[in-house]
């Protein structure tokens, strides 16, 4: 059993490390300036409440999540 553990656990770690690198690198993608005037024209009450409470890149988050799943609803095709 404790053989097992020492065989798997370098593999698990390293697919821990790869996936918490796909989370993270969104994260350290520094908002442009463009962006940032896109979302302060285009902003909901609640976007702006999450960039007050929360700051910017929650804030920014949440708006490119609203702004993607609107580009993947005019995408799908009609039928």
């Amino acid at each position: 059993m404790v053989a097992l553990i020492v065989i798997l656990f370098p593999p698990m770690v390293i697919a821990f490390l790869l996936v918490m690198e796909r989370v993270e690198e969104p994260l350290r993608r520094p908002t442009s300036p463009r962006e940032v005037a896109e979302f302060l024209s285009s902003a909901t009450p609640g976007e702006v409440d999450t960039l007050a409470a929360s700051g910017i890149r929650r804030a920014m988050a949440r708006w490119r999540r609203r702004r993607r799943s609107r580009v993947q609803r005019s995408a799908e095709p009609l039928v």
